[in-house]
């Protein structure tokens, strides 16, 4: 999809296809209202005989219209205007492109930012509309042989304001939600492509390749002879069950000089088996989206070098498989992790902390201002807070605050979670420092809690994203999230 912002009445809009709203009671938007009025009273005379009362996304398409220039009109229900909230807009949003979408036109010049969202700006509004029908336009289908292809599929859309001086805001707007959502498309893709595809080293390719791409970002890998010798003894745990060679991925981008970055750490199990604790065969196939925390880290650096914003990021991705093998590691091993720290491991399925502690002691020679990193993390965060929210949890109110607020404004909310001291009592262990477990209560707190134990020296926040990264069932799909999240903080990082 391509997205440009323009000025401009709807009647005289040369398209295939305008889209105005309707608000219940068969209340014209003001874009509607002046189709209206071009075309004699139409719109009007359509409301009434009740083929379009406004309720929510219910559409009505009109074909030749008189008395305007474009092809189409399609009018989308807005509900009750008093109540058109965050939610309802992103509805009317993709309800309107998938409807698009399935009728042939190529091109369409949308109204609907200039619909009254509660507390909401224009410049949110616009770039909720790219991203928001981006995401409803998408497909992954590489592997098809007969693909699923709308013929002539809604491919340009432009923004439309009345006052040619909200041009600039809406640019920015239009630029911002391109490059995030050309972000939540990568993070997407990557979640998406099977396991057997999506190795360690392709990941390392995909970091490659936005280095190749964009100027401000460059990229390093490193290999499990150097992470040897490093001693990241937690990381190649997880990677001795898997003849896939382990990568950590290293991304910088350089956009403010000699400031302190922001880090981004990101775990990339590409495919969970559990290890010698092995996960029960059913939805095992969902299992290729444990690498979705490296892939919204690849996500929010291509947006990154779409926007040139002036900060400084650095990503790490631990990247590995965890399978089951006569070398794999077994429960109750004891492992010294890169910080010197040792680790019984009582469960192999509690992999993902184990390659992010090392990947978060790393982190420490960047002197970063924050960390945060993204992990499907525990199956006990669905359980806590279903597939609405990340939960969030740290050791720095600000930072934990500033993502809160990011996921408000964006729309990819999360939910703080406590980190006291009382639940690290779960970590205990006979043999070593910590267990890699702390039992079934509070399954998401204790392993924050792991990980807080290697980030004592830093300003650092963690997402729990198993409930958001991926949608199972029929229609299971990479989500994208948490790039918007991420993005709005590091969009607001910028503005401060």
């Amino acid at each position: 999809m391509k997205f440009n912002i323009k000025s401009g009445s709807p009647e005289q809009q040369r398209t295939d296809c305008v889209i105005v709203g309707v608000f219940e009671k068969r209340r014209l938007s003001p874009a509607a209202q002046k189709l209206d009025e071009a075309t004699g009273g139409l719109l009007t005379e359509v409301v009434k005989r009740g083929d379009m009362d406004g309720k929510l996304e219910q559409v009505l398409l009109l074909h030749a219209v008189p008395g305007i220039e474009a092809e189409r009109v399609l009018l989308v229900g807005c509900g009750h205007e008093r109540e058109l909230g965050d939610s309802p807009f992103r509805k009317i949003v993709r309800k309107a492109a998938v409807t698009l979408n399935e009728t042939g036109a190529t091109g369409a010049a949308s109204y609907l930012g200039e619909l009254p969202v509660k507390g909401r700006s224009l410049h949110w509004r616009l770039r909720q509309v790219v991203e928001t029908t981006d995401q409803a336009l998408y497909r992954f289908e590489p592997f098809k042989t007969k693909t699923e292809t709308t013929y002539r599929p809604l491919r340009r859309m432009t923004l439309m304001v009345t006052d040619r001086k909200e041009l600039p805001e809406g640019k920015r707007a239009v630029a911002e939600g391109t490059a995030i959502a050309a972000g939540i498309r990568l993070t997407r893709d990557l979640g998406n492509t099977p396991a057997n595809v999506c190795t360690p080293t392709h990941l390392a390719r995909q970091a490659a390749a936005l280095a190749k791409r964009y100027a401000t970002i460059t990229h390093k890998v490193l290999r499990e002879k150097e992470m040897e010798k490093m001693g990241m003894g937690a990381l190649l745990a997880v990677a001795r069950g898997s003849r896939q060679p382990a990568r950590f991925i290293i991304l910088e981008y350089n956009g403010a000089g000699e400031e302190q970055p922001v880090v981004l750490v990101g775990k990339g199990v590409t495919f969970d088996s559990g290890g010698i604790s092995l996960k029960p065969s059913a939805a095992m196939d969902e299992m290729k989206y444990d690498m979705c925390g490296a892939a919204s880290v690849l996500g929010v650096f291509r947006a990154l070098g779409e926007l040139a914003l002036p900060l400084n990021v650095v990503g790490l991705i631990p990247a590995t498989e965890n399978l089951p093998d006569g070398e794999a590691t077994k429960p109750g091993d004891i492992v010294t992790s890169l910080s010197g720290q040792t680790i019984e491991i009582l469960n192999t399925d509690a992999e993902g902390r184990l390659i992010l502690c090392d990947a978060l002691t790393y982190a420490e020679r960047y002197r970063p201002q924050v960390v945060i990193d993204i992990a499907t993390l525990t199956g006990a965060c669905i359980i806590a807070l279903g597939h609405q929210a990340s939960a969030v949890l740290g050791n720095h109110g600000p930072l934990v605050h500033d993502l809160l607020k990011a996921g408000q404004e964006s729309g990819d909310r999360a939910w703080e979670l406590p980190l006291w001291e009382e639940y690290q009592e779960q970590l205990k262990s006979r043999f070593a420092d910590m267990a890699n477990i702390g039992g079934r209560p509070a399954g998401t707190i204790t392993a924050a809690c792991f990980l807080a134990r290697f980030t004592e020296k830093m300003h650092w926040a963690h997402l729990d994203i198993a409930g958001t990264a991926w949608q199972s069932g029929e229609k299971k799909n990479a989500t994208g999230r948490p790039v918007p999240l991420l993005m709005q903080y590091l969009l607001d990082k910028v503005a401060r």
